[in-house]
């Protein structure tokens, strides 16, 4: 039996978004596994800035995409971001709020807990 995932705060990992339905293994949640090379482990809310700075950065989010099922994102969706493109972000001062009781404790080999918090929008 695998151990629950676990958040950025040690307890239970929380939800990020059934609709749209991200994660990894499109569970809603932002678990991760060896096969997730990207870390998809940080809970944002979509802002148009980060929208834009991602599809500026090659990943457009936005745009829908049918032959893939993807409705494409807009600002207030939630969506597990990769950890290192959410670090990038920061750097650039174009990140989203996150949530932290739905963002994987594997982000915090990524980014440093204090800017997590910066971006948080659920309490501690």
């Amino acid at each position: 039996m695998q151990d629950p995932s676990i958040n950025v705060l040690g307890t239970a990992l929380e939800e990020c978004s059934a609709t749209p339905v991200t994660g990894f293994f499109r569970n809603g949640c932002c678990d991760t596994g060896p096969e997730d090379r990207g870390r998809h482990t940080v809970c944002a809310v979509m802002t148009a800035e980060f929208l834009a700075l991602s599809k500026y950065l090659g990943n457009d989010m936005s745009t829908p995409r049918p032959e893939y099922g993807f409705a494409g994102l807009k600002p207030g969706d939630r969506w597990c971001l990769c950890a290192a493109r959410f670090l990038q972000a920061h750097e650039e001062g174009a990140a989203p709020q996150i949530r932290l009781r739905a963002t994987h404790r594997e982000t915090l080999r990524i980014v440093p807990a204090e800017v997590l918090r910066l971006y948080a929008i659920d309490a501690e």
